[in-house]
């Protein structure tokens, strides 16, 4: 399947409404002369009090203004609320924006942002028709103790836990963010490959939540046969323990009705089998003809019927 690209400008907490507005005007310029269909997915994130400012700059070029599409920075999980500083998912819909980046490493690092907090932002999100692009990222210290990809894949699978196959094939953007700092810089030279890598990390551990939602459907249709299987072992246990049960007393009455004699039985038998060891139980085999159905231990050779 092919993967369309997306190049995604996060402004941070930079420019002012008249600086956002001639930046947006100055990528919009570059990207007139471009079909939607040739152009990567665009999106950039100016900070919340410049979002209405930038969606209200039209494209002439008759685009549909499908060019460049406007994310937040950030989101809060409930609709409204006594959430000072907030805003929520339906408030930057209402600002214009379709994207919604959370889980950044500088909200993770600076305001403590945990996984579940990005998990309930990520589902709030895609409840209200927006697109989450989840970040997710190591330190330093993490890539030098060589606990990338098991540190990326927890963040993801944690972020994405919940979601349907659908919603994370379909609805969910993800972006691998450093956390990057001076001494990040003067310690690591970035190479292409450690993004590949890490984006490789990135596909796999998705595909392996993808798979435990397959494999949850299928153990489900197994776990049912099982059930069937195991409920028919048991009608099939009761049934031959009735039929037992009936052959036992008929065999009984019979031979009672023979004063005793177990050989006058047609059909059916009762028979002892003592143990060589008298202070051992022996055994009392109820069966039909030519099959033994079921064997009782009884008390000793002197045992009644």
């Amino acid at each position: 399947m092919s993967r369309k690209p997306i190049i995604a400008g996060n402004w941070k907490m930079n420019l002012l409404q008249a600086d956002a507005k001639a930046l947006f005007e100055g990528i919009q310029g570059f990207v007139k002369d471009f079909t939607a269909q040739q152009l990567p997915t665009v999106v950039v994130a100016p900070v919340f009090t410049s979002l209405s400012v930038v969606n209200s700059v039209k494209c002439d070029c008759g685009c549909g203004e499908n060019k460049i599409n406007i994310a937040a920075q950030n989101c809060h999980w409930e609709k409204s609320g006594a959430y000072t500083g907030e805003l929520s998912v339906e408030m930057l819909a209402d600002a214009g924006c379709s994207y919604i980046i959370i889980g950044h490493s500088e909200r993770r690092q600076y305001f403590s942002e945990t996984d579940e907090m990005i998990n309930k932002k990520a589902k709030a999100i895609l409840a209200g028709g927006l697109i989450p692009i989840i970040c997710c990222g190591e330190t330093l210290e993490q890539r030098e103790a060589g606990v990338t990809d098991e540190h990326i894949a927890t963040q993801i699978r944690a972020a994405l836990n919940g979601l349907s196959e659908e919603e994370i094939n379909n609805s969910i953007r993800i972006s691998f963010s450093k956390y990057t700092t001076e001494k990040d810089i003067d310690a690591l030279e970035a190479t292409v490959n450690t993004g590949n890598d890490s984006n490789a990390k990135l596909r796999e551990a998705i595909t392996d939540l993808q798979g435990i939602v397959k494999t949850g459907a299928d153990n489900n249709a197994a776990l049912g046969t099982e059930i069937d299987n195991l409920a028919a072992k048991v009608n099939h246990a009761e049934t031959g323990l009735a039929a037992t049960k009936e052959i036992a007393d008929t065999a009984l009455q019979t031979s009672v009705a023979n004063d005793g004699r177990l050989d006058a039985i047609e059909g059916n038998y009762v028979k002892f089998v003592p143990n060589a060891d008298t202070t051992k139980p022996g055994t009392l085999v109820v069966g039909s003809t030519g099959v033994d159905v079921i064997i009782f231990n009884c008390g000793s050779a002197t045992t009644n019927v």
